[in-house]
């Protein structure tokens, strides 16, 4: 009695894995086909980090460029600071040629 017991456990738990498993890849491929589904933006994009740099061992600064603006931010671990803003000055050979 204890053999036959014994399989019907390990068939109740191979039973419940396979649902498991199932309703993982069911998930997986709801949120795959939901992903096409945003809207995407056409044209030049409208948010770019231009460069970025580490000053410290959890702060960085970052030279965004969000629009026809730069912004330059302050990153710690748990805060964003915006630390300056400009108008974008265009490619980076324009602003070599007329310094």
């Amino acid at each position: 009695m204890g053999t036959a017991g014994n399989s019907i456990d390990w068939l109740r738990m191979g039973a419940s894995m396979l649902l498991v498993l199932g309703l993982l890849a069911a998930l997986l491929w709801t949120l795959k086909r939901m992903k096409g589904l945003q809207i995407k933006h056409k044209g030049p994009p409208m948010l770019e980090v231009l460069e970025t740099v580490s000053v410290g061992p959890r702060q960085k600064m970052a030279l965004v460029r969000i629009g026809s603006h730069q912004v330059l931010v302050g990153m710690t671990a748990s805060q964003f600071t915006a630390l300056g803003q400009w108008e974008d000055p265009g490619p980076v050979q324009e602003v070599l040629r007329e310094n």
